[in-house]
């Protein structure tokens, strides 16, 4: 294999093609050197930018463009529909309530066109898995969860194969609580699952945890198609740790969620018991707003941005917010220190001690 050779010295021009003026660059290049497309030797065309300088006045107005403002062609694929607020009122910024079955199914639909991946559910989000059986989810991987164990493993089969029915299919079938597979009866709850897998009656089968839960650890044990977990601009706790690291070299596909925290980054004013974290999150949105960005722009690329993250699923309650999502997933990914936003609260980080 040849050894990679660098440039002695930087390109006088530009020869990437984001204008029409560099594709009449490109074009003039070929024509000088007579060259066949996609034939043109560099060190052919550096000699004549050399001997004829005027052949770069064609594009020497285009400002290349920095890697951090490539738009993120993959975004949309990346992303993930969390549809609890389609089954009931949810989250602590949602003043919306549940979604109506009519507006569902227009997010559903801009969502499908935009080429968004997955719509993440669960057998616990009210009425969800029936709106969305009343929606056409063709495009997208299901996700839905089980029912407690408490119920019996028979039950939660039985919660299951319902699921797979009123959703058509079920791509993937996640256990709900770590608790139910750390309890008495969580081998066998694994095993049905893994037969329901066998079968054919879902396309893989993970867990959802939480940092508490040590997911590194859960994979090692239980071998999951993959693991959703908590991962956000303020809760990096697990990248911190390489527990994503470790999970990806496992094979595990990672969801992250709560990528938002709730929208906590977007409050002015915090719930109640979160008071005191006000002057550190008016501290977070300063900084992101004097780097030119938006604090959701700044939160969909960090997630996006982390190569561990299979999926990054966000909840939507209208039309707009799902708009400024796509938008803020294609937006040129902002030049922020990430690491210096991680948080280390675990009160703030953890929504269910709101």
């Amino acid at each position: 294999m040849p050894a990679y050779v660098p440039l002695a010295r930087e390109l006088p021009g530009r020869i990437s093609v984001d204008e029409l003026a560099d594709l009449a660059f490109l074009r003039a290049v070929y024509a000088r050197l007579g060259a066949a497309a996609g034939e043109a030797k560099l060190t052919d065309v550096l000699q004549l930018l050399d001997t004829d300088p005027a052949i770069r006045t064609i594009n020497a107005h285009v400002r290349q463009k920095p890697l951090t403002e490539v738009e993120r062609l993959d975004a949309g694929a990346r992303l993930g529909i969390g549809t609890v607020q389609f089954g009931q009122a949810y989250g602590v910024s949602n003043l919306r309530g549940q979604v109506p079955l009519a507006e569902a199914r227009t997010i559903l639909a801009r969502a499908a066109r935009a080429g968004v991946g997955l719509l993440d559910t669960a057998a616990n989000y009210g009425d969800a898995e029936q709106v969305l059986a009343q929606a056409d989810t063709s495009a997208f991987r299901m996700v839905t969860k089980t029912i407690s164990v408490s119920h019996g493993v028979p039950a939660v089969i039985a919660r299951a194969r319902r699921s797979i029915a009123a959703l058509g299919r079920v791509d993937l079938l996640l256990v709900h609580a770590v608790s139910d597979l750390l309890g008495a009866q969580g081998e066998e709850l694994w095993a049905a699952l893994r037969r329901l897998k066998d079968e054919g009656a879902v396309g893989g089968i993970g867990i959802s945890a939480y940092v508490a839960d040590d997911p590194a650890a859960l994979a090692q044990r239980f071998k999951p198609d993959a693991m959703q977990v908590p991962f956000s601009l303020l809760d990096q706790r697990l990248l911190r740790d390489g527990s994503l690291a470790r999970l990806k070299d496992m094979g595990v596909e990672v969801h992250a969620r709560s990528i938002f925290l709730q929208g906590l980054l977007f409050l002015e004013t915090p719930p109640e018991n979160l008071r005191y974290a006000a002057p550190l999150l008016n501290n977070v949105r300063g900084r992101i707003a004097a780097a030119g960005t938006t604090p959701l722009t700044a939160a969909l690329s960090f997630v996006l941005s982390c190569p561990q993250v299979d999926v990054a699923v966000a909840g939507v309650t209208a039309l707009k917010e799902l708009e400024e999502i796509l938008a803020a997933a294609a937006a040129p990914v902002p030049a922020l220190d990430w690491s210096g936003f991680a948080l280390t609260d675990a009160r703030l980080l953890t929504p269910a001690l709101w």
